[in-house]
């Protein structure tokens, strides 16, 4: 499973990306919010990562704009911004879970678990009339 790290903070950065890596993710980590607008557009991630007060584009933006475009990759915002504004702002545009920094690895495993790989190895399945297809395995089934 692939994740996007977005983290301007050298040590941050570096040992979040060698813990995910430990713990069997491939991550891939961009530090300022331009250069994840390009990464996400490249697409194919699991979850994302995001830092809010990010040089260049703030994380709040880069989550705008990812929405907008119609992007429903699993966000854990992952700040220190740890006002109730900052909280609600996000989950309204669309974050899927929120993390006040400093916070335990475990408990990050434990929500991208509960939200990105349920998310990402959920089963899409949609019905048109007596058509159900299921875009996870891709298979159609005619009842």
């Amino acid at each position: 499973m692939r994740v996007l790290l977005v983290e301007d903070d050298e040590m941050i950065g570096r040992s979040l990306k060698q813990a995910l890596e430990g713990a069997g993710w491939s991550a891939d980590w961009v530090r300022d919010g331009e250069l994840a607008q390009s990464a996400l557009g490249d697409g194919g991630y699991t979850c994302v990562l995001l830092d809010l007060g990010l040089p260049r584009q703030d994380g709040t933006e880069v989550l705008r704009r990812a929405r907008e475009r119609g992007d429903a990759t699993p966000v854990l915002v992952l700040t220190a911004r740890d006002g109730l504004d900052d909280r609600i702002n996000s989950l309204d545009l669309g974050a899927d879970d929120y993390l006040l920094k400093p916070f335990e690895f475990r408990e990050l495993l434990a929500r991208m678990r509960a939200t990105s790989c349920a998310a990402a190895t959920a089963p899409r399945i949609r019905w048109w009339a007596a058509l159900r297809c299921n875009s996870t395995s891709r298979r159609a089934k005619c009842w």
